[in-house]
């Protein structure tokens, strides 16, 4: 009898599982590096990408596979990721811009773009390839050179979903 009690009683309790449920998500929106920048030295005190300066203008490519669900966030240079000891201040200017599209609407991309500090943000309303170019300009001191060695910078490329 007290076994058959004990018997009912756990019968009458609930049972609970908890179930996992997964997915994997894959990015919508790839971004490639196209051409790598190179700075140019047309005068001691500056280092340019630009070409008529000698340099490489940077360009990254955006794949997107769906519209209007992501933004490009495009960062330019404002301090060096390696360079030789520097001594006195460093004043840098930059600017991104569409250089090429796969589709005619997206040139509408830089007339809205947002400008905020170094970035530039995009809003990536059409499916397809848009390839951005950013400049980035640094000059040193008030008429100092450059010390020689070797100087790198980088274009940050951030692709945001809305």
């Amino acid at each position: 009898m007290k076994y058959s009690a004990f018997i009912l009683a756990m019968a009458a309790l609930p049972a609970a599982a908890n179930t996992e449920i997964n997915g994997m998500v894959e990015a919508k929106c790839v971004i490639q590096t196209d051409t790598s920048g190179v700075y140019g030295n047309p005068t001691a005190d500056k280092l340019s990408t630009a070409n008529t300066d000698g340099g490489v203008i940077p360009i990254v490519r955006y794949d997107v596979a769906i519209a209007d669900y992501y933004l490009a966030k495009i960062t330019h240079p404002t301090e060096f990721s390696s360079s030789p000891a520097l001594s006195d201040t460093v004043t840098w200017t930059g600017e991104t811009s569409v250089f090429q599209t796969s589709d005619a609407g997206m040139s509408a991309y830089d007339t809205n773009k947002i400008v905020y500090g170094s970035t530039s943000e995009f809003d990536l309303t059409i499916a397809g390839s848009t390839w951005f170019k950013t400049t980035s300009t640094a000059s040193y001191g008030f008429g100092k050179a450059f010390p020689g060695g070797n100087y790198t910078a980088i274009v940050v490329a951030e692709c945001i979903a809305k």
